[in-house]
Formats: C-alpha cells, structure tokens, sequence
C-alpha cells in the first residue's frame, strides 16, 4: 500500500487561456450574478421569473463546468487563474485565485449538476411558499460560496467558501422562522460549526507563521512543499489535528455531529442540496485537497479513520429506530460520511472522493423522493402514519427504490462501487475497520428498506384528509427524480475496481483520473478475492433485505407509537444515545452557569466601575460648570489674578 505524493503539471489546454479563464470564472460568480438580480428585484420579478433566473445561473455554472472537466480529461493540468489582488500589506499579499486540476474539475461537475436539479424540484416544492423568491437567493448564493471553497487556491480563500455555505445553512435551515424549534436548529448548527472553524483558522495561523504561504499551489506541490517536509512531527500533527477539528465539525462527525439531523428542519430541497450532497462533504474535500499534509502525519490519519468509522456505526445505529423520514436520512448521510472519514484516514482518497460523488447522486434522490412523499401527505414525515403509497405515487416508489437499493449496496447500482472500493481499502489496510464498514453497510440495507416498506407497501395508516389529498407529484419535481435514478444506476460504473477492470480490458477509471492529484492506493487482493469480497457482501445485504421485508411486510410488524415504551438498547437507539441530552446537561448548563457567575462577579462589578466613572465625572463637571459665569468682570478678575500668580512664580 503506497500514496504517492502528487505534483503540479504544466498547463497544456488546448483551449484558448483566456477562454479557459473566463469559464473559470462565469462557473463561480454565476450563481452570485443570479443571486444580485433576485435581491434587487426582489419587488418586481414574479415567481415565473424567479425560477426561470435562479435556475439558468446554476445552469451557466453546469455548462462551464462541463467544459472544464472535458478539458481536464484530455489534458490533465492544474490551472491557477486569479480574479484580481486582494490583499498587499507590507510583505503580505494575497490575490483571490482559482485552483483548477481534476479534484476540482470532479466537486464542480456534481455540485452544480446535483445543484441544476434539486432547483429545479424546489421550483414545484416550494411554489405555494410565501418566501419563494428569498428561498432562490439563499440557495443561489449558497452555491456561490460552495463553488468559491472548491475552487480556492488559497486556505483563505477556502476559508471564505467555508464561512459563506454555513452563513447560508444558517439562513436555509431557520428559512420558516416563525417556528422557534427551526431558529434552534439554526444556532446549533452555527455554533457546532464555529467549534471546527477554530481549528481551521488556528492551522491557517500555523501554516503562514511557519511557511509564509497559505496557496494551496505552493505549499502542497510547489516551492513550499519542502519546507512543509522539513517541519517538526510534532508541529505537522498539530497543523492537520486542527485541520481534521474543522473538518469535523463541517462533516458532522464525531462529536460535532449532531447538529445536522436537527438542521432536517429546513426545506426538504435543502436537505438534499446542502446537507446531503454539497456542504457537508467540504470536510471531506478539505482533507483530499491537503493530502500532502496528513501523508506526513500518519498518527492524524488513523485519527481520521477512527473517527469516521465510529461516526458511520453511531449515525447507522440510531437510523435503526428512527421513525421521521427526513431524520433516517439525516442519520444515514452522517454515517456514509463516516465512511468517506474511514477511507480518507486509511489513504484511500480516491474511494473516498468516489463515494461523495456516488452519495451525491443516491442522497439528493432519496431526499428528494421523501420531498415528494411529503408533500404528498400533507406535510407529514412520520413514516408510522404513512403506508401503502405506491400505488399512489408510482414514479417516487420506484425512483426511491432504486435510490435506496444504490445506498444498500446492491450491484451494479453506484452504491455498491463505491462502497466496494471503501471496504476493499478497508480490507488491505486493517481486517477490523473491513468488519466495521461491513456492519455499517448491513445496518444501512435494514433501515433504508425499513423506511422503503413502511412508506410504501402495506395498509394506508394515515388520515382520511390525507389520503384523498394523496397524488403524484408534478413533472417538475418528478423529472429530477428519474435524471437522479439514472445515475444512481449507472454512475458507479466510472470507478469499476481495479482487478476487475483489468479483467474487462479497461485501464481508465476514476482512480486514474484522480491520481495525478491525489496520487493511489496500491490493491495487493486478486480478481478472485475482489470478487469474494464483492459476492460475500452482497450476499449478507440481500440477506439483510429479506429480514427486513419478512418483518415489515409479510409479519407487518409496525414501529412503537410511544418511544418511552421501549427498554434497553432500543430505547437507547431511539433516544439517539442521549447525546444531545449529554451535551445539554454537563456542557450547555455549565456554561449557563459559569455565565450567571461571571455576570454576578465580573460583569457587574465592571458595570458599577463605569457607571461609577461617569457618575463622578458627571458631578464634577456639574461643578465645574458653575464657574462660567457668563459675567465679563469675573472672566477679568480670574485673569488678573493668573497673570499676578505666574509672575509671582516666576520671581520665586
């Protein structure tokens, strides 16, 4: 098992440089142009024209993106483009540049085409919502600061991105914000998040106090890379230990993790845009870019894949019992981010950035598929007072299904290459993280096919209002699903595993496309055990899937109305490990508490010293005042007798 360390390519496009540049370009701002038009006519546009606007920046952003990942898949190169000198103070200067090479080439394509449909569901989801036009300005600019944060050539520059996805979260997930529960979920996530970006600002400071450089091009494959090298164990570990803080809180792992079912409050399309396929997989994509970094600090890589791999059993054991929709997938996507950790800590950075893509597709489906089921019923998302929809829902039956059989892991869906790939790594590198993502996988089939039988087959076990308001949803919201479906199905098929490929006669796959800048993980495994490990687990899974379907549809065995019914480690699944109550009692009310002190203690006694202050200035100037008399003869007499003091000083 080898990662090679990647270096810089030459520029050899076969485009014009400056068109190359202004594609580059229109690809990030866009989105923010479209943004500008929505916020300043705002009073004028109707909601015809709001979509029509909304939905072609993204649009201009996909075709631009298309056009730089072709021009990278024939000639593999690292273009540094700069929008203009933002910083020169003294020594200091920073310019606002995009780092264009295949990793970005790879983020750009699937946010802006995962990004293209989601706006396009959101056009029939959020039609009848009064905030419609500000729902399309926060999404547009959420997708200028994500495009900024992976194309950044600069951590600062990647720093404002990473600000700019989580100042709009903030303002997506609080959207309806007449509901207090959807304002709480909103701080949580904003504070959680503020705890990782410590760590980020804190490896910034490290980097440029030690390097003099924050560009990723000159630290990672340029002139700084050897002084990188040359830095003491103990300050790399340090460096990318805050870099994985930051990571982690944006990622929602562990234990910055749990405010991302909580930010389910928002709109269903956020969900699958920023919470499922974009936002949440910055983490991931801030690891992969500084690969450089963490191949020096192998102690902080098996950090990495501990922490992922307790993450992805943790979120896969709570979706267990979970009877809200939109919080299984909420708990599943922190898990298949755990996942990604794994094989990002164990080096396999290509399997990793392979099943952020793959995610990418099957998530937003599945959550868009809940959307459709939401919206369906009336707004609700309790999967026990749901049943028997797909009857009534033919396209988002099957569209689910197949989204959920890509997740499960069944071949030859997208799921399953991916996820082949992370526990193949997993298996070359450590037989009990194999055995962990493996119990991951198999927990991940029971509870997608749980929430797939209990929406979908047996009796309708909702209200009657409901079902006669039970329907299709339109085109709009439709079209997307089935575009979704289709690459659940087919995008696996980019990242074929190695033996195999070989087998089939193909020497391009998603590895090779990757590996000039993320370098490979060598496979020692042969055909025959790949296809062991491939067939064993599938295997197990449909195993797993026939439980499911023998308990859910044949017994009709139905979730507990009452959660405080269960015992034992079910009602500790159910309760979410208590985890949010832990951090309630012993770190929310602690520092509750040390603030009533310091405010009883420190901030009255500073309160009193100022009002103090002003109070004696107050009557001293009272005072003083008195002696402006207005009177001419006084103003005089006081100035005689200072003339008459001075010359008596000065005879002294």
């Amino acid at each position: 098992m080898r990662h090679d360390q990647c270096t810089i390519i030459p520029p050899s496009s076969s485009l014009i440089p400056q068109l190359v540049d202004l594609i580059i370009k229109i690809a990030a701002f866009a989105p923010l142009a479209t943004f500008m038009v929505i916020l300043t006519s705002y009073r004028w546009l109707s909601k015809t024209q709001t979509a029509i606007v909304a939905c072609l920046g993204v649009f201009a952003s996909f075709v631009c993106a298309c056009a730089i990942f072709y021009e990278q898949l024939n000639n593999p190169h690292t273009e540094v483009v700069t929008v203009y000198q933002w910083i020169s103070s003294g020594t200091f200067s920073s310019s606002f540049n995009f780092l264009v090479d295949r990793l970005t080439a790879v983020f750009l394509m699937f946010v802006t085409g995962v990004g293209f449909l989601i706006h396009l569901f959101s056009v029939g989801y959020m039609w009848e919502d009064d905030g419609f036009r500000r729902f399309f300005s926060y999404l547009n600019l959420f997708l200028f600061f994500m495009l900024v944060l992976v194309m950044a050539d600069s951590f600062l520059i990647t720093f404002i991105g990473w600000e700019g996805v989580g100042f709009c979260s903030f303002m997506l997930i609080s959207f309806w914000y007449k509901d207090m529960k959807n304002n709480d979920a909103a701080k949580k996530a904003f504070v959680m998040n503020r705890i990782g970006d410590f760590g980020f600002l804190m490896a910034m400071c490290l980097l440029f106090v030690n390097l003099g450089s924050l560009e990723y091009s000159q630290l990672f494959f340029g002139e700084k890379l050897p002084l990188l090298q040359q830095l003491s164990p103990g300050l790399l570990a340090l460096i990318a230990g805050c870099l994985v803080l930051g990571a982690v809180g944006k990622s929602a792992q562990i234990p910055l993790f749990t405010w991302l079912p909580d930010a389910m409050a928002a709109p269903t399309p956020v969900s699958a845009l920023i919470h499922a396929a974009t936002m949440v997989t910055a983490g991931i994509y801030l690891v992969a870019r500084t690969n450089a970094l963490f191949a020096l600090t192998p102690d902080i890589s098996m950090l990495v894949a501990i922490i992922g791999t307790a993450t992805a059993l943790v979120g896969a054991a709570i979706g267990l019992l979970q009877t809200d929709i939109k919080k299984v997938l909420a708990y599943s996507t922190v898990s298949q981010l755990g996942l990604m950790f794994m094989a990002l800590g164990l080096g396999a950075y290509t399997a990793a950035i392979f099943h952020v893509i793959t995610h990418a597709f099957f998530k937003a489906l599945l959550f868009l598929g809940s959307g459709s089921v939401i919206h369906a019923m009336s707004g609700e998302q309790d999967i026990r007072r749901m049943g028997g929809l797909r009857k009534k829902l033919p396209i988002t039956y099957r569209t689910f299904l197949i989204g959920t059989l890509a997740i499960s892991g069944i071949p030859p869906l997208a799921g399953f290459f991916s996820k082949d790939q992370i526990l193949a790594s997993a298996f070359e590198h450590n037989i009990l993280f194999f055995i962990l993502g493996m119990g991951v996988s198999l927990m991940t089939a029971f509870y997608m096919f749980r929430v797939l039988f209990l929406t979908f087959f047996g009796e309708f076990r909702g209200t009657e209002e409901q079902r006669h308001h039970l329907h299709e949803s339109p085109p709009l919201m439709t079209i997307p699903l089935i575009i979704l479906a289709v690459l659940s199905i087919v995008g696996g098929w980019m990242g074929i595993p190695h033996g195999l490929a070989h087998a089939m006669g193909i020497h391009k796959n998603f590895d090779t496309f990757l590996a000039p800048v993320l370098g490979t993980f060598e496979m020692h495994a042969s055909l025959g055990l790949e296809l062991a490990l491939m067939g064993g687990t599938t295997l197990l899974i449909l195993g797993i899937i026939y439980y499911a379907y023998s308990l859910f549809v044949k017994k009709q065995v139905r979730p507990v109305r009452d959660v405080e019914a269960l015992t034992g480690f079910a009602r500790l699944l159910a309760g979410r490990f208590f985890i949010d109550e832990f951090y309630r009692k012993y770190i929310v009310q602690s520092i509750d508490k040390l603030s009533a002190l310091l405010e009883r203690g420190v901030e009255r006694l500073l309160d009193g010293t100022a009002n103090g202050t002003g109070s004696l200035v107050s009557a001293f100037s009272s005072r003083l005042r008195l002696v402006q008399t207005g009177q001419l003869d006084h103003y005089a007499l006081v100035f005689v007798l200072a003339v008459a003091t001075m010359l008596a000083v000065l005879i002294v």
